[in-house]
């Protein structure tokens, strides 16, 4: 076991108080959006080398000395890298609408990409790396969240229910009303969306100015409006926000979660959760962001079928262990509540994990050594660990999934 020191990252979509609050960290202003415990490339958590050496070092150089760590089914499975990322996320504002792909769609776009001579580092590449990306986020507040398509017969009754000109709308959510296959349907005015053109603008126009009126209505069409209008203060004129309200809008409360699969689409709104996810950079953006965007990469990878809202609810595996269950070969993730004089053995044993305390003081002992955590400390646990987790905390383990 070695205590982790993660990477903050700022983007201007985050918040400026709940990260510091957690690293106990002075609040210099900025917006912090994530905190990275993982051997990614772009932010590798920093370590003092399992007692081996006691030289600081990123844990992803590392894991290239000592691949030991990682557990043989992770390496025959992953080959010899950390297959997972462990974050805190912390939203202000809505991100971008998003997707990533699956590992077929993944593979072939970073392959035809780097035929193409396009560099990793450019603005316009797509596949970043040759891995799928799917993800898990546990509410730690109150957390809201777009994600997956609604059934498009509840879609069109909402825009309807807002009385907008017809001659505005139809031809946005036309498809919707006259077409039989529902996945064509949604694909088309997804694609619409993401074009060009003055009838887009103006039925966004529109439709915002419809939502204003219903802001105090109870129900699905309030809560509809709210999120246009809420949307279009950080996007205004955005053609994408007519994308955004096809999807499913998600409220967890904090322990429960959200999974999405490659190929949802997504888009965090608000709130703050520890998120695992594949060790990919993969983003295929679909708008409400300034950042590039390529339609038809997009629409070859999202999933248009209309599903309910992928939450997760934890199951209890023993006292003060609690699941989140997912197909996820990448991860595992579980939540860990200690309380005094009842010893928590970790799960997970012959796998690489992370540890990340957010309330509270645990104490890690294995017959090597002895860890004390507090709130916002974190450590790497190797494959050949098995330790027992005391004290009064809520923590989060995060392993791979095999």
């Amino acid at each position: 076991m070695q205590p982790l020191t993660g990477v903050v990252k700022n983007y201007a979509w985050g918040s400026t108080s709940a990260i510091p609050a957690l690293l106990h960290r002075r609040d210099d202003g900025r917006p912090q959006a994530e905190y990275w415990l993982g051997a990614h490339a772009a932010g590798p958590a920093t370590m003092r080398g399992l007692g081996r050496t006691d030289a600081p070092q990123t844990l992803d150089t590392w894991l290239r000395l000592y691949p030991e760590a990682l557990g043989e089914a992770s390496r025959a499975r992953f080959g010899d890298r950390l297959p997972f990322l462990l974050k805190v996320l912390a939203a202000d504002k809505p991100l971008s609408l998003q997707a990533h792909p699956q590992a077929a769609d993944a593979a072939a776009g970073f392959d035809r990409e780097n035929a193409a001579g396009v560099p990793l580092d450019a603005p316009e590449r797509n596949f970043k790396d040759p891995w799928p990306k799917p993800e898990l986020l546990v509410a730690l507040t109150p957390f809201e969240a777009l994600s997956g398509f609604r059934d498009p017969k509840h879609t069109l009754a909402l825009f309807e229910a807002l009385d907008v000109r017809d001659t505005v709308i139809s031809p946005v959510v036309g498809p919707l009303r006259h077409r039989d296959d529902p996945q064509a349907a949604l694909a088309e005015v997804f694609l619409d969306t993401l074009a060009s053109g003055d009838i887009r603008g103006e039925a966004v126009t529109e439709v915002v100015a419809a939502c204003a009126r219903h802001l105090e209505d109870p129900g699905a069409l309030g809560d509809f409006a709210r999120m246009a209008v809420l949307l279009d203060e950080h996007y205004p004129g955005d053609a994408s926000l007519l994308a955004a309200l096809m999807l499913n809008h998600v409220r967890l409360d904090p322990g429960q979660a959200l999974h999405n699969t490659p190929g949802t689409l997504h888009a965090y709104i608000s709130g703050v959760g520890v998120e695992i996810m594949a060790n990919s950079d993969n983003v295929l953006r679909g708008g409400l962001t300034p950042k590039h965007i390529d339609p038809s990469a997009l629409a070859a990878c999202v999933d248009f079928e209309a599903k309910d809202a992928p939450v997760v609810h934890p199951l209890l595996e023993d006292d003060g262990i609690l699941s989140y269950p997912t197909p996820d070969p990448q991860f595992a993730l579980w939540r860990l509540d200690t309380r005094p004089g009842h010893p928590v053995p970790l799960p997970g044993a012959g796998r690489p994990r992370i540890l990340l305390v957010v309330e509270g003081t645990a104490d890690a002992h294995d017959p090597v050594d002895d860890l004390t955590l507090t709130q916002g400390q974190a450590c790497f646990i190797g494959a050949d660990e098995s330790p027992v987790l005391t004290g009064s905390a809520l923590a989060f383990l995060a392993a791979s999934g095999v």
